[in-house]
């Protein structure tokens, strides 16, 4: 299956840097996290969007602007996407007091949302 960009693009990605703005010091989300919060849009079937949403989330956060924590979004493994700026990503993460074991964090003790937490997001219908 090809790529397809998200439809209204600029709009997808507004909403998930103000989801992202809602990921609290020292937690983390992961890219298909944030994509779940948002109903598929209109002309993506639910099946397309599990592929595609994730991916148009990481889209979003390399395009963000400098006020977006960036930071907090990882991969569904509990680790950073290796890019040009990962090493950057970590940092900023152990800053927030987070641990990493080896490569990865423990999702359990750090995502936001975290059934064992009280800061559970909620879904949101953008489009």
């Amino acid at each position: 299956m090809n790529y397809i960009p998200p439809p209204n693009q600029q709009v997808y990605y507004e909403q998930i840097w103000a989801l992202a703005q809602k990921i609290p010091y020292g937690k983390v989300a992961t890219y298909g996290q944030l994509a779940q919060m948002l109903e598929a849009p209109k002309d993506i079937t639910p099946e397309d969007y599990k592929i595609y949403g994730p991916r148009w989330v990481g889209d979003a956060m390399a395009a963000c602007p400098q006020d977006i924590p960036w930071q907090r979004v990882i991969n569904s493994q509990g680790k950073i996407s290796q890019r040009f700026d990962a090493e950057k990503q970590k940092l900023l993460l152990e800053n927030e007091g987070l641990v990493f074991l080896k490569d990865k964090l423990d999702l359990k003790l750090c995502q936001w949302g975290n059934l064992e937490q009280e800061d559970e997001p909620e879904q949101a219908s953008l489009f």
